[in-house]
């Protein structure tokens, strides 16, 4: 079967489905991950009183409406997170399908059609929980951003890459961030890490999917974006601090330093040491602790929908003689 043998609405609606079941898993991701659970066992629960979700109650987007945004059990108050990340999850998939499906030939087999969905959908949503888990923790799980790469690598002729050019793109998108800002800058500020390691791995990963020029893209459209968004949210009076969740883990693990030996004490703040979350932000916009990951995801996302024509036009301008 081919493409063109199917309607374009039965492609539309299979999409949007399976895009909100995914965004209704990526909750599970989103709130599991960074606590170190399993994202398979146990079941679905709810929050409040850990009951097992019925499956007619685990809908995406329909589950919350009718039960207005509360457990049916025990009536605990349920995160906006969860329809706004099951939304998203069917907005990109529909706009995958849209911008990169629709845009191969007619012709073109569905197991290809599909395999390329696949994997870009595979990336965009685990790009999205990393997203989230880094606004609530400052961390970008490892996990997504080195399987991410690893995935790029094997679907690189997907984009039209050779498998050396996401090589390289990797490459140069994990020195463009490493070096600057986790070798030399730290060494500038007496330690202070500019951007973080996660940062680099997230760059790393966008020059795996789109080559050096995707990687330097990225970097650069989520500087200015993150730019704009923080100043307008200064402009409405924001105030930049570390997440809750950073605050409630640092005073867990200060609480269990006091509790060891000096011995013991000693050798993990050894290790610590290089943790820039360890201590409190420092006052002033300057020294704010800002999460960069986000911006570098919207980038990617852009990219992968939107950008993949755009930037290569742009750099073949920029060294055209």
């Amino acid at each position: 079967m081919i493409l063109d043998d199917l309607p374009t609405t039965f492609y539309r609606v299979l999409a949007v489905t399976f895009g909100l079941l995914w965004g209704s898993f990526l909750n599970v991701v989103i709130y599991r991950v960074p606590r170190g659970m399993s994202v398979v066992r146990p079941a679905s629960h709810c929050p409040g009183c850990g009951k097992p979700i019925k499956p007619y109650d685990n809908i995406p987007l329909v589950s919350f409406a009718l039960l207005g945004g509360r457990s049916r059990c025990c009536k605990t108050k349920m995160s906006l997170r969860y329809p706004v990340v099951e939304a998203i999850g069917g907005v990109i998939s529909l706009a995958i399908l849209e911008t990169v499906v629709f845009r191969l030939a007619p012709t073109t087999s569905l197991a290809y059609a599909g395999a390329v969905y696949a994997a870009d959908l595979t990336l965009a949503m685990a790009l999205v929980a990393a997203a989230f888990i880094d606004v609530e923790f400052m961390i970008i799980p490892e996990s997504i951003s080195f399987g991410g790469a690893l995935l790029g690598l094997a679907t690189s002729s997907f984009r039209g890459l050779a498998f050396w050019e996401s090589l390289l793109g990797a490459a140069v998108g994990f020195v463009v961030v490493w070096l600057p800002f986790c070798v030399i800058y730290p060494r500038i500020r007496g330690g202070k890490v500019g951007m973080g390691l996660g940062d680099a791995k997230l760059t790393m990963l966008a020059g795996a999917w789109f080559g050096w020029q995707g990687a330097l893209g990225v970097l650069g459209a989520g500087a200015v974006q993150g730019t704009v968004a923080v100043g307008l949210l200064l402009a409405f009076g924001t105030r930049f601090d570390d997440p809750e969740a950073v605050k409630r883990e640092r005073e867990e693990l200060k609480a269990e330093l006091a509790t060891m030996s000096p011995e013991e004490r000693a050798e993990v703040e050894a290790e610590l040491a290089g943790d820039p979350l360890m201590d409190e932000a420092e006052a002033g916009l300057g020294k704010a602790r800002i999460a960069f990951g986000p911006f570098l995801i919207l980038a990617t996302l852009e990219l992968l929908l939107a950008g993949r024509e755009l930037i290569a036009n742009w750099f073949e301008g920029l060294v055209r003689p």
